[in-house]
């Protein structure tokens, strides 16, 4: 019978222990891909707007305030009867040599300019609330076109009350009724300026729906954690961290304190 060997004379491979780690029953090794974090998707940089459509690109808006200007511009039609029906008349008499004012203080001129102030600044309260709901998620392009389409509506009002209104050729006009009979005169603007109150009452009446109905961005969030050194951990009452002392930390290559209360030396005695 052969002897065991004694563990001195044993094979090197029998007492080496295996450091060849075992492979998973799926096949990845150890510290392979399986074993990896999985990456947690990005935040969505706009948390609040998980049900809301895509924003528009350009040329979608482009599109979006073409329409608008179209169709804000379409109702300066409808500007234009009603200050025809609203403005008040003009008398005008012919002698037979000149045709002159019946009412020479009257103010149916400043009158005239009035109504179509009143009516531009009516339409511009009405038309930006409906571009509001309709495109609320319009970009620049919806207020541009916005503005110049009530720009567009007033000229065209102002134009459709001056031709549908009364003829501008007065001397043809007074040599028709004859004379000594009142007529009206020409429907005009005096004051250019009023072109301007329905866009400006538009942009107004927009902005303000805007700022009241529009979603607000989230309010960043401000980093409370304290930045700066490292803080010791807490210790009992009565002691001190290693290495430093009750004032501070020892100073390199300082002198221990002497005295009665000292401790022991290293030395030996």
């Amino acid at each position: 019978m052969t002897a065991p060997l004694p563990p001195s004379q044993q094979p090197a491979s029998e007492h080496v222990p295996n450091d060849t780690p075992s492979t998973p029953p799926h096949g990845d090794a150890p510290g392979g891909p399986a074993a990896w974090p999985q990456r947690s998707p990005a935040p969505s940089p706009h948390p609040y707007a998980k049900d809301e459509e895509a924003a528009p690109d350009a040329a979608t808006e482009v599109r979006q305030g073409a329409v608008v200007l179209l169709a804000v511009a379409v109702a300066g039609f409808a500007l234009g009867l009603l200050w025809l029906w609203l403005a008040p008349r003009i008398p005008l008499v012919s002698d037979g040599t000149a045709v002159l004012l019946t009412d020479s203080e009257g103010e149916g001129a400043v009158g005239t300019d009035g109504v179509f102030l009143l009516l531009g600044l009516a339409f511009g309260a009405v038309s930006a609330p409906a571009v509001f709901l309709l495109q609320r998620r319009g970009g620049i392009a919806v207020v541009v076109g916005l503005a110049l389409g009530g720009v567009l509506g007033s000229v065209l009002g102002w134009g459709t009350g001056t031709l549908l209104g009364p003829t501008h050729d007065v001397v043809a006009r007074a040599r028709a009724v004859g004379e000594g009979v009142t007529f009206d005169a020409p429907l005009e603007l005096h004051a250019y300026g009023v072109l301007l109150a329905w866009p400006v009452a538009a942009m107004a009446v927009h902005l303000a729906l805007t700022a009241l109905f529009t979603p607000r961005d989230p309010e960043p969030e401000w980093d409370l954690v304290p930045h700066g050194p490292a803080l010791h951990a807490p210790t009992a009452q009565g002691t001190t961290p290693p290495g430093t002392t009750p004032h501070g930390p020892a100073p390199h290559g300082s002198t221990p304190p002497s005295g009665p209360g000292a401790p022991p030396s290293g030395s030996g005695a």
